[in-house]
């Protein structure tokens, strides 16, 4: 038996088991906040007005996707608060679906089970988020320009296969780096120091 392999599988398993609780808390608390949030069945008027924060993700999106498509000369409206629709065009409905808290939840999980300061976590943390925001406006943008249009998606895939394929390259991305900052810092403070 090697010690250092006991060690190594410990150490995997703690962290499989810390992505998968954070994961979930994420994901299927995100889950619950909608199911509070909707005026049916289990609806809490506090969750609904103060931890609505798919609602306030949402509204981002399709807002700063309407300000794009205005600077890139395309005049587009809000509907209502799922609904961007080109002038006299079609739009898209922005469903839960399309929101892309499953990726957001999986990017906290990674930088939350990683060791690392809370101040790093944090940063990595926001900056994935921000990333992750970013394409789906790009491809909120673009789906509205497609539709109208008339483009066909590449390949046969739907936006949201292509959202997902662009948002875990991101991520893959991401991992890379935060794992190579983390060897940075381990080999800089582990080098000798000169007097």
């Amino acid at each position: 038996m090697n010690i250092n392999s006991d060690i190594i599988n410990k150490s995997v398993l703690f962290y499989i088991l810390k992505f998968t609780i954070v994961f979930c808390i994420l994901y299927f608390g995100t889950l619950a906040v909608i199911g509070l949030s909707a005026p049916v069945g289990y609806y809490s008027p506090f969750v609904a007005h103060y931890l609505n924060y798919i609602d306030w993700l949402r509204t981002s999106l399709l807002y700063t996707s309407k300000e794009l498509l205005s600077l890139i000369g395309y005049k587009t409206f809000l509907a209502d608060k799922y609904d961007l629709i080109m002038k006299n065009g079609t739009g898209i409905r922005m469903v839960y679906s399309c929101i892309g808290y499953g990726v957001m939840s999986f990017w906290a999980a990674f930088v939350l089970a990683n060791k690392g300061s809370w101040i790093k976590k944090l940063k990595w943390l926001l900056a994935g988020w921000l990333a992750i925001w970013i394409i789906n406006v790009l491809r909120i943008s673009i789906l509205v320009i497609a539709i109208n249009k008339r483009w066909e998606m590449p390949l046969g895939f739907d936006h949201h296969t292509w959202f997902n394929i662009a948002a875990y390259i991101l991520i893959f991305i991401l991992i890379y780096f935060y794992d190579r900052s983390s060897k940075i810092l381990h080999t800089k403070s582990n080098s000798p120091k000169h007097s």
